[in-house]
């Protein structure tokens, strides 16, 4: 009979006081089932509540509760690199600290590693969520499936689970812009996923609006990929291509009718389009030049500002 695994849970935390103690207390129970050791890693990311204080009491209480305490917000995907780089097991599972993810679903996780899937997601049966932030989701998917190049981005989910070993992919890598699904593209192609329940969230609201999965999708796109630039420069030959056949009809115009194109509201309208597809191209190359300001700067993922364990750690060789 195969071991159990040893599993290392991550779980990146703001503003979840209400939530922690509950999701702690599902967890254990389940983690004992189905691994042979254990860890829970609890990464605070800088909330404006007392999730920090009930972090610690967990930590001081429960010898399997690791707490880290960011120094300041950093973002959901730098808390939860922050969690991975300290995680000592096997197996890696992250998942949100609202309970949306039930903690009684990792083993679904655990079989589809098993399959033969290095990184497995939890795609939910029914999302609890507004219309309005499941379109936000499926822009962040769209995005993901054009940076990562793979299918399997379609069911992207927080919910989880890849072996340690990814982690070497990317151990060195360095900068703000953290998109952790990318990040293990960089280590293997096999992705797959399991459906799951997705509960309606415990208590509070979502952090995660509309604005911000766009902008997590732009910071992806301009990030990880060349695509922008592509669409840049095709847009570049198509209104040339434009320009040249505007010219044809102006001079076609002239020879067979003997007349001009009428004046300023044919002149305005060709500016108006020229100049906005300029200024879109050149916001494309501010977004890359921008992010190339920011890793000559060599701005840390995230910086740790405390950390809390009942006893002593020793970090295992991934």
């Amino acid at each position: 009979m195969k071991p159990l695994p040893t599993l290392s849970v991550v779980v990146p935390v703001y503003c979840s006081e209400e939530t922690l103690p509950t999701l702690v207390e599902r967890l254990i129970p389940v983690l004992s089932r189905c691994a042979r050791d254990f860890e829970i890693v609890l990464v605070n990311d800088d909330s404006r509540d007392g999730s920090w204080t009930v972090i610690s009491r967990l930590a001081a209480t429960q010898p399997k509760v690791v707490g880290i305490n960011l120094a300041r917000n950093f973002g959901q995907h730098n808390a939860l690199l922050a969690g991975i780089r300290t995680a000592r097991h096997e197996i890696v599972i992250t998942l949100d600290d609202d309970l949306q993810n039930p903690p009684e679903e990792i083993p679904k996780l655990l079989a589809g590693l098993e399959r033969g899937a290095e990184v497995i997601y939890g795609a939910p049966i029914q999302k609890g969520h507004s219309a309005w932030r499941n379109f936000g989701s499926w822009i962040t998917r769209l995005a993901l499936s054009t940076v990562m190049g793979t299918s399997a981005a379609r069911h992207v989910s927080s919910f989880r689970a890849f072996p340690l070993t990814l982690r070497n992919a990317f151990d060195q890598y360095r900068g703000p812009f953290i998109c952790l699904d990318v990040l293990l593209s960089w280590g293997t192609s096999r992705f797959d996923f399991v459906t799951v329940q997705h509960n309606e969230r415990y208590a509070g609201e979502s952090n995660y609006p509309l604005w911000k999965l766009m902008l997590h999708a732009l910071n992806m796109v301009t990030g990880y990929s060349a695509l922008p630039l592509r669409l840049a420069s095709l847009m570049g030959f198509s209104f040339t291509a434009f320009g040249f056949l505007v010219f044809g009809y102006v001079l076609a115009r002239y020879f067979i009718s003997g007349s001009a194109v009428a004046g300023f509201p044919f002149l305005a309208s060709i500016i108006s389009i020229f100049s906005g597809s300029q200024l879109f191209a050149l916001g494309i190359f501010g977004e890359y030049l921008g992010r190339m300001h920011f890793r000559m700067m060599d701005r840390p993922s995230y910086v740790v500002k405390e950390t809390v364990v009942a006893a002593p750690r020793k970090r295992l060789r991934a």
